[in-house]
């Protein structure tokens, strides 16, 4: 009688499946808002006094608390320089600047216009002869951010009165994203206020730093 012999079985290498890796949802795009529609906001009382934003590059970015020396300053400023401004030229402060993607709030601004120009509208970039912002606590937004936002706009002269190194830094000649020329004024010299290429006066640095 034969007997049986059962088979050898060669044990198989079995590959396991693959893992799934997981699921990482995307960080959600920031929504970007026009000009118009920041505008329309404030119309219909989205964005009120309260709210202390201002839109950048299409985005609502909180403004920059402001101190005694920058308010001081503000008001040496505007003592300065609202006497010396030629007729046709409006001074403003903390007011709207409508450009293409933003709405800046320059601390001070010199627009092209009469009592009158402003009542329906914010002053277009192309109508600033000056934007000034004041800077300590925002320096290097207003040395990066609204220096690209002004020059792209156009406006064809910026000034930074920089509270901390006490200097006043003048920004000239847009070109794309960028002044051209960027001057800095120190204590003891004088500086000129230009407006539509004309110097209308020669200012002492130490009338406009506190």
């Amino acid at each position: 009688m034969t007997t049986a012999i059962a088979p050898t079985l060669t044990p198989t290498s079995v590959t396991p499946p693959p893992r799934a890796l997981p699921v990482v949802a995307a960080p959600p795009t920031p929504y970007r808002f026009s000009v118009k529609q920041y505008q329309q906001m404030i119309e219909v009382g989205v964005l009120t006094d309260d709210d202390k934003v201002e839109l950048l590059e299409g985005y609502l970015v909180p403004k920059m608390s402001r101190n005694a020396p920058h308010d001081g300053t503000m008001e040496y400023i505007t003592g300065t320089l609202f006497p010396l401004l030629p007729i046709g030229w409006r001074f403003r402060c903390q007011l709207a600047v409508e450009c293409s993607d933003s709405q800046p709030e320059p601390d001070i601004a010199v627009a092209r216009g009469d009592t009158r120009t402003f009542f329906t509208r914010h002053p277009r970039a192309d109508e600033i002869g000056l934007a000034i912002e004041v800077s300590d606590s925002s320096l290097t937004r207003d040395r990066i951010d609204k220096a690209r936002i002004y020059a792209r706009a156009g406006i064809v002269e910026y000034w930074i009165v920089n509270l901390i190194d006490r200097q006043i830094e003048v920004h000239t000649l847009p070109v794309g994203e960028s002044y051209t020329n960027v001057q800095n004024y120190m204590a003891g010299q004088s500086l000129p206020l230009t407006l539509d290429g004309v110097v209308v006066a020669m200012l002492s640095v130490d009338a406009l730093l506190p």
